[in-house]
């Protein structure tokens, strides 16, 4: 019986799963009477916040098969999930329709108020890469001002496998209740001290040393029991990776009460020459490091930053603006071991897919209702002021909690809450203040700048994130992880920890955004600490790199673990989320059941379904109807010639989106700002070039649909929920 019911759930979610995937097939059809409706694959020009605006050839076919192609544009609005890699556009307006060869006045209206009434019914499910290609041919946007901390950590290089412990600052110690035992408050890592004597629990390893951090740390079999005890006590729960052969080496411990970070090699170094470059790279490290002959000079990736230095260790390490590196990084072949750093190289066509990821908000329709949240303090509470804002902080709390003109805000899990006592009780809030514009980065609450209200209702709220809410930035071309600011954490009965740039190997993945490699390739590192709220990592938490880091991915050729983490994402975490929204068990509804009422339709719901056309039909800017043929020619298959439309202006369009605009931060991108040495000089280039968006967007819509994690049902809070008393 239980295997039955196993096999029926599986068969339920495979269904489900190919469901989703076949409402992703284009072109899609709808047949509404005596006529059938064509629609190929949207043409995107640019994302407003979570409005999507574009264009989309069509055809209509009627009852005496005549077959008549047009163009339409259009506005909605994105709800995303960026965990299946999916969004759904609902509340569609189109201010446009052109069928440029119907002369007929009255056909002419009867076809547009067909399509009109028709497509405004449907919700339309889209692919978030083919989005993402589509989009990366309008105008380049500043995402964010330059006030990151770019200031080197301290580095360190070592030949064997290492270990680097961070500790946030001066060691804390603590009394440990009904013992003679300390513990070290100020690290998500175990360090115990009994009798003179530090231990250290990594994973299944233990370390022991007289001092906490000079000397030298030396693993050992023998352990005090009641220390023993203690660890299984305090460790909230064992999660080590998969350890291969070569990762069975103990590895050395560093102690670090600074910001820093750590790269090794598999003994010494190794170079291997970059074809068609003047650069080498290191073969035996897990890390991203280049050496550029031309300048003799080393290059290491870190948090997606360049650091340079002459030699690796003890290397004089200098910061070199994404702009500065070689030119050479630029002509890393896409298929070379070292690829992964082309992303971090602007211009590159990994930085430009970067750049829409970094954009891409992630959102959720909030139920007034149900939604809710409970602040707690260390006391009273106390606020800081942010200089030249307006703005106050709550300093004793790991929740963030805001104080402006004398209203409190909470942002709990991308939700603005608000309240008119510290204390609560907290409401849904339907407007964001615009004061928060104005914080700057040294500031610990700046990711509330990337936290957005778009729309509300009487019932719901619809809010969203980019990635700046998890601490990923974007600096000069490139994502870049943290503010690279140091935040002091608060102590007091409880330590509540702050986000961290440097001192946990972060790397930067196209599907799973920033994943942590710290140890995990040793099997070493696990979840042993009781930081405040998500605190070191932010409201994303800890999540795992690519299968556990780069797991020794040099040994596997083009980076295994990067590759792995195509299809793995954070599934390989129990407490892994990309959707912070995902952690809540109310409050939040289903995109499914969110979809806005169109009365132009009389509130019928349209579905759609999959063509056998080819996906091979485009129309311009103006409206002309354009098919490639497998050859590579164009065929424009409307006669008479389409004129540029005169769109109506979008501030007189319904709008889905309140009158305050939520943020200067989250750029605006209009295809009239691109420069113009961006625009194809002929009308077949840019058809073109939109032919091989759309091709590389299928590409990775199919690379991640073949790889894709299994969904994940858990709703809880990522690895780092508890205060350390």
């Amino acid at each position: 019986m239980k295997h039955t019911a196993i096999f029926i759930l599986f068969f339920l979610l495979t269904s489900v799963l190919t469901a989703k995937k076949a409402e992703l097939v284009w072109p899609r059809e709808i047949k509404s009477g005596k006529y059938v409706v064509t629609l190929y694959q949207p043409q995107l020009e640019s994302l407003d916040q979570n409005i999507l605006s574009g264009r989309m050839a069509l055809s209509v076919k009627g009852p005496k098969e005549e077959l008549v192609f047009g163009a339409l544009w259009f506005d909605a609005q994105l709800l995303t999930d960026l965990e299946t890699r999916t969004a759904t556009l609902i509340a569609v307006d189109i201010p446009m329709v052109k069928f440029p060869d119907v002369e007929d006045e009255s056909k002419l209206d009867d076809l547009k108020k067909l399509v009109i009434d028709d497509l405004t019914s449907m919700d339309y499910e889209m692919s978030l890469d083919r989005i993402i290609a589509d989009l990366e041919d309008t105008e380049s946007a500043q995402l964010l001002s330059d006030d990151l901390n770019n200031d080197p950590p301290k580095i360190y290089y070592r030949s064997s496998p290492t270990v680097l412990v961070y500790i946030d600052g001066e060691p804390v110690l603590k009394d440990v209740e009904n013992s003679k035992m300390q513990y070290v408050q100020n690290t998500p890592y175990l360090i115990l001290k009994s009798g003179g004597t530090y231990y250290i629990k990594g994973g299944k390893y233990w370390y022991t040393n007289k001092q906490l951090v000079e000397g030298n740390w030396k693993a050992t079999n023998s352990v005090p029991k009641d220390v023993e005890k203690l660890a299984k006590q305090m460790i909230e729960e064992e999660d080590e990776p998969e350890v291969g052969e070569t990762d069975k080496t103990i590895p050395d411990v560093i102690v670090s009460t600074v910001p820093s970070e750590l790269i090794t090699s598999d003994g010494e170094l190794q170079y291997e020459a970059i074809k068609g470059t003047s650069l080498l790279f290191v073969k035996n490290s897990e890390n991203d490091i280049l050496m550029d002959i031309n300048s003799q000079k080393h290059f290491v990736l870190l948090n997606g930053r360049w650091f340079s230095s002459k030699t690796l260790a003890d290397g004089d390490w200098v910061f070199i603006e994404p702009d500065d590196v070689p030119e050479d990084f630029s002509k890393i072949p896409q298929d070379a071991s070292i690829a992964t750093v082309r992303v971090s190289v602007p211009g590159t066509e990994e930085a430009k897919e970067a750049k829409y990821e970094q954009q891409m908000p992630q959102t959720a329709v909030i139920d007034r209702k149900t939604a809710s949240t409970k602040v707690e303090y260390d006391g009273d509470p106390q606020f800081k002021s942010i200089s030249g804002t307006g703005v106050e902080y709550a300093v004793n709390t790991a929740s963030t909690i805001l104080r402006i003109n004398g209203t409190y805000y909470c942002v709990d899990d991308g939700i603005w809450f608000e309240s008119k006592s510290a204390n609560g009780p907290w409401t849904v809030s339907d407007s964001r203040p615009a004061e928060v514009n104005d914080i700057p980065p040294s500031e610990p609450v700046y990711n509330v700048k990337y936290v957005y209200i778009y729309d509300s209702t009487p019932d719901v709220v619809y809010v969203g994130y980019t990635p700046g809410y998890c601490n990923s930035y974007w600096y000069r071309g490139v994502p870049y992880y943290g503010t690279g600011y140091y935040y002091r954490p608060w102590y007091g009965h409880y330590y509540y920890p702050r986000p961290c740039t440097f001192g946990f190997g972060v790397h930067y993945n196209p599907y799973t955004g920033w994943g942590f490699s710290v140890g995990v390739s040793y099997g070493w590192f696990n979840m042993s600490f009781y930081g405040g709220g998500y605190g070191y990592w932010g409201p994303a938490g800890y999540r795992h790199g690519y299968r556990h880091g780069y797991h020794h991915g040099y040994h596997h050729g083009y980076r295994n673990g990067y590759l792995a983490g195509y299809g793995a994402g954070y599934s390989h975490g129990r407490h892994d989320s990309r959707n912070v929204y995902n952690r809540r068990s109310t409050g939040v509804r289903a995109t499914s059941s969110v979809r806005r009422d169109v009365p132009s339709s009389g509130n019928r719901k349209v579905n759609a379904r999959p063509s056998n056309r080819p996906n091979n039909v485009y129309t311009d800017r103006d409206g002309n109807i354009h098919r490639r043929d497998n050859n590579g020619n164009w065929t424009r298959e409307n006669q008479r010639p389409s004129t540029r439309p005169d769109l109506p202006n979008k501030s007189t369009r319904p709008s889905t989106r309140p009158a305050e605009r939520p943020s200067t931060e989250q750029p605006t991108m209009r295809p009239t700002q691109r420069p113009p040495t961006q625009r194809p000089t002929t009308r077949q280039q840019g058809l073109e070039r939109e032919y091989n968006n759309r091709n590389r967007g299928n590409t990775r819509y199919n690379t991640y649909q073949r790889n894709a994690p299994k969904p994940s049902m858990n709703r809880s809070r990522p690895a780092g929920g508890r205060s350390r008393r």
